[in-house]
């Protein structure tokens, strides 16, 4: 099994040993420079944006600046939106379905080691897979660690560490997150009546 196949699997490898064609500069780099983009010329930022990561929806936009670790490991949905100082750690692949927000200063972290501090110390190292449901919105600076899914039509609120898996359609809080409670239909009967509200006087 070549290193790349080892990370990718969710097993220990070493990042010195990646093989060339996976290596994480290229992205990067790529990165750097959609950072450093004139914020105006949105046509050409989205269009690095597809190019940096593994596949992507006709719509994204990830507002700059950004960091990857690999980029191509990174595969969003339609309609993905994420505010600036996104962090995607992708020595795992990290799914996002469609119509996912994210707030402000938001990590995706798969990256993880070894809690033995010898094995660590020889520089070994796994990564585990996240998946982000469709509808989901994530507030400012939520922490999503090694592992972990979150369900459909989920909210987790601003400054959530997510260490286990969220179901759909709660709305999940605090450190490490839990659910506060589901997401019903009595939130969507308001939340309709608020936007009729506002198209009937616009």
């Amino acid at each position: 099994m070549s290193e790349y196949a080892r990370m990718i699997a969710g097993e220990l490898y070493l990042a010195t040993r990646i093989e060339p064609e996976y290596a994480p500069l290229p992205g990067k780099r790529l990165a750097q420079r959609i950072n450093q983009h004139d914020l105006g010329d949105s046509d050409a930022i989205v269009a690095m944006e597809k190019e940096l990561f593994g596949t992507t929806g006709e719509r994204v936009w990830v507002q700059p600046p950004l960091q990857v670790d690999y980029g191509f490991n990174i595969h969003l949905g339609e309609d993905f939106y994420a505010n600036f100082n996104t962090v995607f750690l992708d020595v795992a692949p990290i799914r996002i379905g469609r119509n996912v927000m994210f707030g402000p200063n938001c990590q995706i972290i798969t990256a993880s080691h070894p809690i033995d501090s010898g094995v660590r110390n020889r520089g070994l190292e796994y990564g585990l897979p996240i998946t982000i449901g469709d509808g989901v919105w994530l507030g400012a600076g939520v922490i999503i660690n090694p592992g972990v899914t979150i369900g459909n039509n989920s909210i987790i609120g601003s400054g959530a560490v997510v260490v286990k898996d969220i179901p759909a359609n709660v709305i999940a809080v605090g450190n490490p997150a839990r659910v506060l409670r589901e997401i019903t239909d009595a939130d969507k009967e308001r939340w309709e009546a608020k936007e009729q509200e506002y198209w009937a006087t616009h």
